[in-house]
């Protein structure tokens, strides 16, 4: 609601103070006591609360009103009025949370002036709170491929449950969009969404940006799992959690509550957490990096994310939603993609993955011309050297070989390159090459190479080159 709540035991006071805000265009409700209080509460959320310290008649005073406001509805701000102040109870009100306090009898425009300050502020955390809530539903899964359906099939079954979600794969796989997709899905879609980037955070200041603090000159200052509580915790690249943050949050995680640091109160949240990780995790607890309990806790449905190589044939749906999206958040050139340009892209090294093609199409676009298709030639091609007339480069290794071994090696590369862009789909790979079936069935053949089930499509490979499926 956008209406502000007045909770004072003097009838004459509740009145007073709602025809002063009446004046002024502000809706309002009034409450005498605590038990009125809750229950207007439950009705609708205000915009803002203003508390009188001491009531009579009532199960809490305003400063366990306070705690409780702040720990279940903690982006209203709470304004402290009493005609019993001093420094103490000031100290002790803000410590606790409240956004400012006021000593009876208080002067009207400075009243105004606290309660128009308290709904700015009331304000701007609604907007953020939709903000994030509308980022989390641009989050698009993109693909046709089998290695992304069979991706997808996983990731439905788990958006209805409550259970914890391990996603593993690659740096610039495409996890948080998958951890997005999952929240976006289930029944905690209009709650929050918060991501700790557990890399980028300094390990000395986890604690304080998870568990929030509270100190007598800064008062309650709520960390992300406070600001997540009813939604989704998404620590991304867990491994790289602090070994003394691993123990705490594993508390958090059995028993669903904390407490601030410097504070002494149990603070209750309801959670998802999803986490996600590029390295070998029961690698990481041999070495004794990360905590064996923690990942069992956390790794209760394990999804793999595949890589960029694996969903190749995706690779032109990719680079089309991303120029879609460039054009209509920063208006870079709406342009198509040539034949020879998707080729390319389909045949490319990327070792980081979708994230790599949205920034090379970004860069393409940026630097490009403004229309027209994209052609091979537009695209940066950083592990190939071509000279002006055209002319490749040799690699050191192929220029040392024989003209046979060499042309054998070609072959096999170029041969596992088209296949892998294809899906392991020999047809396609046959018809692009130029080459009967049976004839490319042949020559694979004589090569050596083979193709294996992996992520839910065929990979291709050399014949008795090790593979992990």
């Amino acid at each position: 609601m956008s209406d502000i709540l007045i909770v004072d035991d003097e009838r004459d006071i509740r009145e007073l103070i709602s025809d002063i805000l009446e004046d002024e265009g502000y809706a309002t409700r009034k409450a005498a006591n605590s038990e009125d209080c809750m229950a207007a509460l439950t009705d609708g959320v205000p915009a803002l609360l203003i508390l009188d310290i001491w009531l009579k008649d009532s199960q809490m005073d305003g400063i366990d009103i306070l705690k409780v406001v702040k720990r279940d509805y903690p982006e209203v701000p709470v304004v402290i009025i009493s005609g019993h102040g001093n420094i103490e109870i000031a100290v002790a009100a803000i410590k606790q949370g409240a956004y400012d306090f006021i000593e009876k009898p208080f002067n009207i425009d400075q009243l105004m002036v606290v309660i128009k300050r308290a709904m700015e502020t009331s304000r701007l955390r609604r907007e953020n709170t939709d903000l994030r809530r509308k980022d989390v539903g641009a989050a698009d899964m993109v693909g046709t491929s089998p290695a992304f359906r069979g991706l997808i099939a996983q990731l439905d079954k788990v958006t209805k449950s409550n259970g914890r979600v391990m996603l593993t794969g690659p740096a610039g796989s495409g996890k948080e969009v998958a951890a997005r997709y999952i929240h976006t899905n289930s029944n905690r879609a209009s709650a929050p969404f918060i991501t700790v980037n557990c890399a980028s955070i300094e390990p000395e200041r986890m604690e304080d940006v998870l568990f929030g603090r509270e100190s007598s000159d800064r008062g309650v200052e709520p960390g992300l799992l406070e600001q997540a509580d009813g939604g989704v915790i998404f620590f991304d690249e867990v491994a790289d959690m602090p070994p003394g943050t691993q123990s705490k949050i594993l508390r958090v995680l059995v028993d669903q509550q904390f407490v601030r640091v410097g504070g002494t109160e149990k603070i209750k949240v309801d959670l998802r957490v999803i986490s996600s990780t590029n390295r070998d995790l029961e690698e990481e607890i041999l070495e004794g990096n990360f905590r064996q309990e923690l990942y069992h806790r956390l790794n209760v449905v394990p999804i793999c994310v595949p890589a960029l190589s694996e969903r190749r044939e995706d690779i032109p749906l990719l680079a089309d939603h991303f120029i879609a999206h460039f054009n209509k958040s920063q208006g870079l050139p709406l342009r198509n993609l040539s034949e020879d340009a998707v080729a390319l892209l389909q045949t490319m090294m990327w070792p980081g993955n979708v994230r790599q093609l949205k920034n090379l199409v970004e860069r393409v676009l940026i630097l490009g011309d403004s229309s027209g298709p994209i052609q091979a030639k537009d695209l940066p091609r950083e592990e190939e050297k071509v000279e002006a007339e055209g002319r490749v480069v040799l690699s050191g290794a192929l220029a040392t070989l024989p003209l046979r071994e060499a042309r054998e090696a070609f072959e096999r590369e170029y041969l596992l390159t088209q296949i892998n862009r294809f899906g392991g789909n020999i047809s396609r790979t046959a018809s692009f090459v130029g080459m009967e079936r049976s004839a490319l069935h042949r020559k694979l053949k004589s090569l050596g190479v083979v193709t294996a089930n992996k992520a839910g499509t065929r990979i291709a490979r050399v014949e008795n080159e090790e593979v992990v499926i």
